[in-house]
């Protein structure tokens, strides 16, 4: 089973004021009755029978909004790694698109702050994000985002920025991180070498005089390495930039449970994949899917923007129905052998279907050709283009009686059976920005 995060807010009072990136409302389920004093016992000048503060109560938020998360890399000129690079001009262009489909982008402490129940978003938005941490981020895509008014988050993997072990001439600096730090921008960590952080899995080392060996780490001193990569980036980002890090972008969307237990315990609030699919209210918040853009993958953000285009927001509320209801499979939380898995669930308990209304969305794919027996009840598809990553999100959903239902879950692939594509597994080993 996927493990959601808990989200443990607390209230300090304390006699000095804190600085936080990013300040919430505070809520109080009682009024302040008492006045502050002086060290006699006595009311202080000025505040003597001061009335109560009012209560702030917490927002009712629509539970029907959906949004996209879009993940860009670097922007060139002349494009000549297509997996991780796009031209200005086309990214502006996508911008421009967002903006003439109707579609909202809002920041990424927004959709959080909505997950929580804290605020409403639009029905329809997006969030834009920048993975690595590109010079290139800085002095194109930033200026562009500012002609559109758009917020949007960096995720950094710290080793990365100038001056570390693979930050060459086109990495960032902190300099110019501080400087959109100051400007509000959303700052979050990538990890520190930005690797595979599975156990017995291919990593490179940098040893001192710039040497880099590459080994597999098992035990304690795996335990050492990826212990660095989730928390010590984390701390190093908050330490270099005094901000507070709450996300965290997995790279190339490989991890387990002992990973999100890392990034659990380090105090992340949620965690980011490259598995695109919508974010709805119900989404777990430690497999968030983002849309990767390439430029060779062009249909990837058309798809994206025709799946939260249809969604309408603000209508009747979904009932979800549990996986364990329908007895899907693969199974909630089990792993297969295979990266063309049949999928299949069971919609007979539900009643009263319609049966053009069934929809299977499978994540990496979006919507898939499904097969649906209204007399078994079942539906189904046997998966045909390999499945990306070692995990696949299942959303299935049909009118039952004039009402929306819908159903999640998630299963494992075994990393050996996911063939990745040669233009990812060329992009597997960090290299320096040159």
């Amino acid at each position: 089973m996927m493990i959601r995060f808990a989200i443990l807010p607390f209230l300090v009072a304390l006699n000095f004021s804190m600085c936080t990136k990013h300040p919430s409302p505070v809520t109080s389920s009682e009024p302040v009755t008492s006045s502050p004093s002086t060290a006699g016992g006595s009311p202080a000048p000025g505040v003597a029978g001061a009335a109560p503060s009012p209560k702030i109560t917490k927002s009712v938020v629509d539970q029907t909004a959906q949004t996209i998360i879009f993940c860009y890399h670097r922007l060139v000129d002349k494009v000549r790694y297509p997996g991780t690079e796009i031209t200005p001009a086309d990214f502006e262009a996508q911008m421009k698109q967002l903006k003439d489909a109707g579609i909202t982008v809002i920041s990424l402490q927004d959709l959080l702050a909505w997950k929580r129940g804290e605020k409403n978003i639009p029905p329809r938005c997006a969030v834009i994000s920048f993975d690595d941490g590109w010079k290139s981020q800085y002095d194109v895509a930033w200026p562009i985002m500012k002609k559109f008014g758009y917020p949007f988050t960096m995720f950094i993997y710290t080793e990365g920025v100038r001056g570390g072990s693979l930050g060459g001439g086109e990495a960032i600096t902190w300099e110019q991180l501080a400087d959109m730090r100051d400007n509000g921008i959303d700052i979050e960590a990538h990890t520190a070498t930005h690797q595979d952080l599975r156990e017995g899995h291919n990593i490179m080392l940098a040893a001192p005089g710039g040497k880099k060996t590459r080994t597999k780490l098992t035990g304690p001193a795996y335990e050492q390495w990826v212990h660095n990569e989730v928390v010590g980036c984390k701390e190093l980002l908050e330490q270099r930039l005094g901000i507070k890090v709450n996300c965290f972008a997995v790279p190339f969307g490989n991890y387990n449970e002992h990973v999100k237990e890392l990034a659990r315990n380090a105090g992340y609030e949620a965690m980011f994949t490259v598995y695109g699919q919508p974010i709805t209210f119900t989404s777990r918040l430690d497999s968030l899917g983002r849309y990767a853009i390439e430029a060779n993958k062009p249909k990837v953000f058309v798809d994206a923007v025709k799946m939260i285009g249809t969604s309408s927001g603000g209508a009747a509320a979904v009932a979800e129905v549990g996986a364990a209801d329908l007895s899907t499979q693969p199974a909630d939380g089990d792993t297969v052998r295979t990266a063309l898995p049949l999928i299949k669930a069971n919609l007979s308990r539900v009643g009263g279907i319609e049966p053009g209304s069934v929809q299977m969305r499978v994540s990496g794919l979006g919507i898939v050709p499904v097969s649906y027996d209204p007399k078994t009840g079942i539906v189904s598809y046997q998966v045909t283009q390999k499945l990306r990553g070692t995990s696949c999100t299942v959303i299935v959903s049909a009118k039952a009686e004039g009402k929306k239902v819908e159903a999640h879950w998630t299963f494992g692939i075994e990393a050996a059976a996911a063939a990745a594509p040669v233009s990812a597994a060329a992009r597997s080993t960090p290299t320096p920005k040159k």
